[in-house]
């Protein structure tokens, strides 16, 4: 197969690429490398990929010199023009989008980069597809869109209608988009609504990250809503195992579908989501405990109330996942912190 995989400069792109190059397919990446948080780490994730900074131009694609099978193009999605032509030119079998403007906090105060990227970036992603009649389109959703929600855990049968950012609203748009062009035009499309994901090469706006450096530096690290928060940590491999059987696997469509009792996450289009979490939630003391633990230190925590737009408990629920693609992550928290500060360590020298 030859994948389109847009955002492999961020967290979860890079390692999604990896594991379908050494799988065997054939991979083009593609990110615009925006500065919304270091850019040096997304271009060392490249530069491990075998796509060195020094090659990278706007809208040239370069070959990885590590892998014959993976190749990049720094392009915006919004640059429809371009966009459409490495389309037609690469032939691509299958797509997934994982290129989106992250973060619910600073969606508060830059709405203008979730519209631009999350939005009109998709729809030129949809629109692509449906002309080059792409097999299979999965794409990055949230388990933000759950918002209000206090049903535990979060099914992909809930209704999601009550977000509370934007970036959560721009995922959700995501999936309705998806489902009209599932139904308008046959292009498949799954969704997947991914729950707090961290890991090796991870993101530093996110907390593993944050409180790994703090701790380390002796700094304090803040603990929103006095610590009692209760996150469903997915590790990034369950993360990628999860999105690459997604993949293998385009929906057919739901014959069964009820219009009378529609089912939100399936239709007669073939439309699909998934949850991809753990399914196991975990306290927010628990989880810096487990990496006082692991680094040896105790940090020291300014509890601080709820942020806005941020939930106070997230759990998946996975029945689907199970059930269509037999597959449910395991990694447990603390071996998974465990490898993500052995590389921290590594990567910073510390």
């Amino acid at each position: 197969m030859k994948f389109l995989i847009t955002g492999t400069a961020g967290f979860i792109g890079f390692h999604l690429a990896n594991y379908l190059i050494k799988r065997g397919d054939t991979v083009v990446g593609l990110d615009c490398i925006n500065n919304y948080y270091d850019i040096n780490l997304k271009y060392d994730r490249l530069s491990f990929a075998g796509i060195p900074k020094d090659k990278i131009q706007y809208n040239k694609l370069v070959s990885s010199d590590k892998h014959p099978n993976y190749s990049f193009i720094q392009l915006n999605l919004e640059d429809k023009e371009n966009l459409d032509r490495l389309f037609a030119e690469q032939k691509f079998d299958k797509v997934c989008n994982l290129a989106a403007q992250a973060g619910v906090r600073y969606s508060l105060t830059n709405p203008d980069a979730y519209i631009n990227s999350n939005i009109v970036g998709f729809l030129n992603i949809l629109e692509c597809c449906r002309h080059h009649h792409i097999k299979h389109l999965a794409y990055a959703s949230s388990s933000s869109v759950y918002g209000l929600n206090g049903k535990s855990p979060f099914a992909t049968s809930d209704n999601v209608d009550h977000p509370i950012s934007l970036y959560a609203a721009s995922k959700k748009s995501n999936e309705l988009m998806a489902h009209t062009y599932s139904h308008l035009f046959k292009v498949p499309t799954t969704g997947l609504r991914f729950f707090t994901v961290y890991g090796p090469w991870g993101r530093p706006d996110m907390a593993l990250f944050i409180f790994t450096k703090a701790i380390l530096e002796n700094k304090s690290i803040q603990v929103f809503n006095n610590g009692n928060m209760v996150r469903d940590f997915t590790y990034i491999a369950d993360i990628v195992e999860g999105v690459v059987r997604v993949l293998d696997n385009p929906p057919a469509g739901n014959k069964s579908w009820e219009a009378t009792h529609p089912d939100p996450s399936t239709s007669p289009a073939p439309y699909k989501i998934y949850n991809i979490g753990n399914n196991n939630p975990v306290k927010l003391m628990t989880f810096i405990e487990a990496i006082e633990k692991t680094l040896g230190k105790e940090a020291v925590k300014e509890l601080l109330p709820m942020q806005p737009g941020d939930v106070a408990a997230t759990c998946a629920d996975v029945t689907d996942l199970v059930a269509d693609l037999h597959y449910k992550p395991e990694t447990r928290v603390q071996e998974g912190i465990e490898n993500f500060i052995r590389w921290y360590r590594e990567y910073f020298k510390v």
